[in-house]
């Protein structure tokens, strides 16, 4: 029989780690099946959430916000692309030149959740960030990331001239922060377990094997209400 989990991914679109977590998950997830599949949520939480809406280059944010060096940011960036690669994720030449707001991307993944089509505009908001060097608060941008996902690109736009879902997306961002969730990514399995960071594909296979052999063959209810 198959296990299904419950996955809710706790990430922010401006996160490189958070995709290259995502891919290695997929890739156990891939090992796993038919014998243990997921049901996946993407939640919200905002790296930069006071960021103005011009952005800031992420050099300069990062060497200012961890205090290193610009040669040490560098390091840790090209590192991250490697790290990429090795999941079979390429970053683009800027691989995210600025760090910008994502508030509203959040609203919308809300939305897109409810159509049940969360997933293919998660990965294209990663798409754009990191391999167009696009901005996640330009609304222009971001309706044609809904485009070319398949949803309807009226609606997201009445959602994005409104204020609608803010109260929801920050009501989540709230709850998971009392989880005491303060980094990202964070995997949480059936709203009991944890797995933090970018993850190799090892861990996160054994992990949810474990998990799976805990609860048995069991079908996750699956909702993306907090």
């Amino acid at each position: 029989m198959t296990t299904t989990l419950k996955l809710d991914i706790v990430s922010d679109v401006s996160c490189p780690w958070c995709i290259i977590g995502y891919k290695a998950l997929d890739e156990a997830l891939l090992r796993l099946a038919p014998d243990i599949t997921a049901q996946i949520t993407w939640q919200p939480f905002e790296l930069n959430p006071s960021m103005p809406p011009e952005g800031q280059d992420i050099v300069e944010h990062i060497t200012e916000k961890y205090g290193i060096s610009v040669a040490q940011s560098e390091h840790n960036r090209a590192a991250i692309k490697q790290r990429g690669l090795e999941v079979g994720y390429s970053f683009g030449e800027l691989g995210g030149g600025r760090i910008y707001n994502t508030f509203d991307a959040h609203r919308l993944l809300y939305w897109a959740e409810k159509s049940q089509n969360q997933m293919a505009l998660k990965l294209g908001l990663f798409d754009l960030y990191f391999k167009a060097g696009g901005n996640p608060s330009d609304h222009q941008q971001l309706l044609e990331v809904v485009a070319n996902s398949g949803l309807d690109g009226a609606t997201a736009a009445d959602v994005l001239d409104s204020e609608r879902y803010s109260q929801e997306v920050r009501a989540a961002q709230q709850h998971y922060q009392r989880q005491g969730i303060n980094a990202v990514p964070a995997v949480i399995i059936n709203g009991q377990y944890v797995i933090n960071g970018g993850q190799p594909t090892e861990t996160f296979e054994q992990a949810l094997r474990d998990i799976a052999d805990q609860i048995g063959p069991v079908q996750a209810p699956h909702t993306g209400d907090v």
